[in-house]
């Protein structure tokens, strides 16, 4: 599952741009440019759309901040700021993307499209592969030498989240944060509990010894 951030002090205008982009991924709203830090530096997210004037810290703050932390997540500066001073500015403070309101419905879905097909890869695919291993990303289901593998649900999120970040060490709470949200229920140990299971259906690939233990880290998905 894709995860957008969405960091807009209005609210009615967060959740019209939420709107448009829902179908795209998992979307979470904040309001304010200390809160927007805060999520962007967890490393969760496959993608920002981010406000530059907001209460507490401006966009350009959030964003010089992040990629200072070595944040590459990649942003995109929806903003009324429509002078070109103000577009040097967010590119130079690492954006990736400039949108100015007033904004179109489609081309704000064009723009995130755009940038969520550079950084994973996707919307010219269906599907992601890693040495023989398919995950088909329309159906949920992986699948090694035309044979399909037991992996679903939040093991299939898991993987592909792996797929999507390949030589990215991934510590265990941005797995957890991730797969199951900030808010579960559950302990961090889950993530354990299913790096096992996944392991053991991916027991006939180089994929299960490619993805490598990082003791007290996390896990990385490293090619021999």
């Amino acid at each position: 599952m894709i995860k957008l951030l969405i960091v807009e002090d209005e609210k009615v205008l967060s959740d019209n741009i939420k709107e448009i982009i829902n179908d795209l991924g998992e979307v979470v709203q904040v309001y304010n440019g200390s809160e927007g830090l805060f999520e962007l530096e967890s490393g969760i997210y496959d993608l920002v759309i981010l406000d530059l004037m907001m209460p507490e810290m401006n966009g350009y703050e959030v964003l010089a901040q992040a990629r200072k932390a070595n944040i590459h997540t990649p942003v995109l500066i929806l903003t009324a700021k429509d002078g070109l001073e103000d577009k040097i500015e967010g590119f130079e403070k690492g954006a990736d993307d400039y949108l100015t309101k007033p904004f179109y419905r489609e081309e704000l879905i064009m723009r995130v499209k755009a940038l969520l097909k550079r950084s994973l890869g996707l919307f010219n695919e269906h599907s992601l592969e890693y040495k023989g291993v398919i995950c088909d990303l329309n159906r949920n289901e992986v699948s090694f030498e035309d044979k399909i593998l037991p992996i679903q649900g939040k093991e299939f999120e898991v993987l592909t989240y792996f797929l999507q970040n390949k030589g990215i060490i991934l510590t265990k709470e941005q797995i957890f944060d991730r797969i199951w949200g900030f808010d579960s229920d559950t302990t961090l140990t889950v993530v354990e509990v299913y790096m096992s299971n996944l392991r053991k259906h991916l027991r006939e690939t180089t994929l299960a010894k490619d993805i490598k233990t990082l003791r007290n880290v996390g896990y990385i998905l490293q090619e021999v």
